[in-house]
């Protein structure tokens, strides 16, 4: 990634009121771009764009929904930008069982809609389209998924997004690729980072329980998911778009952004690594009966890895090192902002 692409350059960003989409718009103006930010108001009290203060360090923040065409259209227009990142969504497997409608209206038609609004914006050069691992078809014997497997998905958020990519690849075959608009699809792993206040989520009700001095309920601890730092895939998606403004076409398709397969690990040894760094913190087991989960979640980067010279870059023990980092600065009232961009240098060495 080159830091020097993105200065000065406007980026029109849905969802950066979120976890994923506030460390981007934070990395992307700390880089001097100018970053049009497009969500709802932040889903959790607190949250990453609050502590932050992050309307303080973009352009301009525009509370709606991408479900409403003419207003997500309106908004692209206004900022102008070159290069687009689409990352608003309902992220929850399990908030996708009580509200299925929503879910694929926000992650199917809101993708069109941003995507709509995208091909009638004359200034846009570049689209990634953020999906999620989860959009492939689950086999058995498991191995990790690479580009060209089937998309699928048995829970409503992962065939919403599965939905998604396949709106993604209908609009660059019917509309972007005559306009000269580049779009990709970007499938990234469990993400984890300072910053997520999120329900349902393995860190986040770690790190809750924790302050709370209550003891972590554990639904799956076999499950195995691709842990990575939230840095390691926004670093792809800014490597991808500067490819697709930079080199076009031949880089408009799928691409996967997981970490080392050793990093692939179960939920209990995850657990493990951070009683060890905390001794106060606790859990048990959770009997009660839950909605179906994939067991097995792993990604092939190799494509990411040889054609766009991506690697990820923190281990799961640093990754998860810095993710308590952070909870802890914020709970010592530190500045986040300057915090998060503390880390972000420090991945980049």
């Amino acid at each position: 990634m080159n830091p020097s692409f993105w200065k000065g350059r406007s980026v029109f960003v849905t969802g950066h009121t979120g976890f994923k989409g506030g460390w981007l718009s934070l990395w992307l103006s700390q880089m001097g771009a100018k970053v049009y930010g497009y969500s709802l108001r932040p889903q959790t009290t607190p949250n990453f764009f609050s502590v932050t203060h992050l309307e303080a360090w973009i352009e301009s923040s525009t509370i709606g929904d991408i479900r409403d065409l003419d207003r997500v259209s309106a908004a692209m227009r206004a900022a102008e930008p070159s290069i687009v990142i689409h990352m608003a969504a309902q992220p929850l497997v399990k908030e996708s069982y009580q509200t299925p409608v929503e879910t694929f209206a926000t992650n199917f038609m809101g993708t069109v809609n941003v995507l709509e609004a995208a091909r009638n914006t004359p200034s846009i050069k570049a689209i990634v389209n953020v999906t999620t691992d989860k959009c492939y078809e689950i086999r058995q014997p498991s191995r990790p998924f690479c580009e060209s497997d089937r998309l699928g998905g048995y829970d409503p958020y992962s065939s919403s997004k599965a939905c998604a990519e396949l709106a993604s690849a209908a609009y660059r075959e019917s509309f972007l690729n005559a306009s000269g608009k580049q779009l990709a699809t970007a499938r990234a792993g469990n993400v984890i980072g300072g910053g997520d206040w999120s329900p349902d989520r393995l860190l986040p009700d770690f790190l809750k329980a924790l302050d709370r001095g209550e003891s972590l309920q554990i639904r799956s601890p076999q499950a195995i998911r691709p842990w990575q730092h939230v840095l390691d895939p926004l670093c792809g998606y800014l490597t991808l778009a500067e490819y697709l403004l930079n080199q076009g076409k031949n880089f408009a398709e799928a691409w996967n952004f997981g970490p080392e397969e050793v990093d692939s690990k179960p939920v209990f040894w995850i657990i493990d690594h951070l009683c060890q760094k905390l001794p106060d913190a606790l859990w048990e087991l959770d009997m009660a009966c839950h909605p179906q989960e994939t067991q097995v979640l792993k990604l092939d980067s190799l494509k990411a890895k040889k054609k766009l010279n991506w690697k990820p870059r923190w281990p799961l023990e640093t990754a998860l090192d810095q993710t308590v980092a952070w909870h802890l600065a914020w709970r010592e009232n530190q500045s986040m902002a300057d915090f998060s961009v503390k880390q972000i240098a420090s991945y980049l060495e």
